[in-house]
């Protein structure tokens, strides 16, 4: 069996032309853009990417950027600041923090600063309680996409045995939420897990999310599964997946590629949460 790419990119431009128009109808609406408001913290080189990458899609959808780039040696009380300046400006629906945070500064506190309603990323408690209990919140970025691109393939994810490897607050644990609530049997695997492996192989849907250079071998794949690739690994200059992608071409009938899987989804996604909170606040 030879896998069929999950064009991560493509999917993503294809949201973006839909984004666009209900980015205009807020603007036509309201008199002005949908503001998303994105702070940096320091010179990580993989953090500054991403932020170009989310002020790009911006632009191209037509969302109005604000963009904090603040030095390593930011206080934490200056932080906290500008976030809540940030909660009580009209003009801004979402706030991202780019993680991750230069030590010295408390991730977990600075994230619940951001208001719930404003909380583009999805990772304010509020947020993460909304989606465990199945009500209206925002979704984290990177889950959310994960199953875009499920559905892009077609597959109907309801009854499927899906597996996530990986239990992040980020990623794992609520893409293994949002696979529940479209009707998955859900395992999660992790450090602790006994015979990984063979847990691995029974996957319909395997969501490889543990941030170690192509851990997931071919013989951990089942014939015909649905592989996601959520690993950004950087080694010798190259960027690598949690999956060994040409071992798993020869098991899968559909994987995403990285780059231009996951990371692409990721941003749209972003933008979406962003646009959807600058109609939720309208409508409340």
């Amino acid at each position: 069996m030879s896998a069929r790419l999950i064009d991560g990119k493509a999917l993503s431009q294809s949201i973006k032309e839909t984004l666009k128009g209900e980015a205009a109808k807020f603007e036509s609406a309201y008199g002005r853009k949908v503001g998303l408001a994105v702070i940096k913290v320091g010179a990580n080189p993989a953090s500054e990417v991403y932020v170009r990458n989310k002020i790009k899609s911006c632009e191209e959808v037509g969302v109005k950027s604000f963009s904090y780039n603040l030095p390593e040696e930011t206080e934490e009380s200056a932080l906290i600041e500008l976030i809540d300046a940030l909660n009580g400006d009209g003009n801004v629906d979402g706030i991202l923090v780019q993680l991750p945070l230069p030590k010295g500064l408390n991730e977990k506190k600075i994230l619940a600063r951001i208001s719930p309603e404003k909380d583009a990323d999805g990772f304010h408690a509020v947020n993460a309680g909304g989606l465990l209990l199945g009500l209206p919140c925002t979704k984290p970025c990177t889950p959310a996409g994960i199953i875009e691109l499920i559905k892009s393939t077609g597959t109907e994810i309801a009854g499927k045995n899906a597996v996530v490897i990986g239990r992040s607050n980020i990623v794992g644990k609520p893409a293994a939420i949002l696979l529940l609530s479209e009707n998955a049997t859900v395992t999660i695997c992790h450090s602790k897990t006994v015979d990984l492996a063979s847990i691995a192989k029974n996957a319909d849907i395997l969501v490889a999310a543990v941030g170690i250079k192509e851990f997931v071998t071919g013989d951990m794949i089942k014939e015909g599964a649905v592989v996601i690739d959520v690993g950004m690994n950087r080694c010798d200059g190259k960027l690598y997946g949690d999956v060994n992608f040409a071992e798993a071409c020869e098991k899968a009938a559909y994987i995403t590629p990285v780059p231009g899987g996951v990371g692409p989804m990721t941003v749209t996604m972003l933008i979406k949460n962003a646009i959807e909170s600058a109609f939720r606040c309208k409508k409340s």
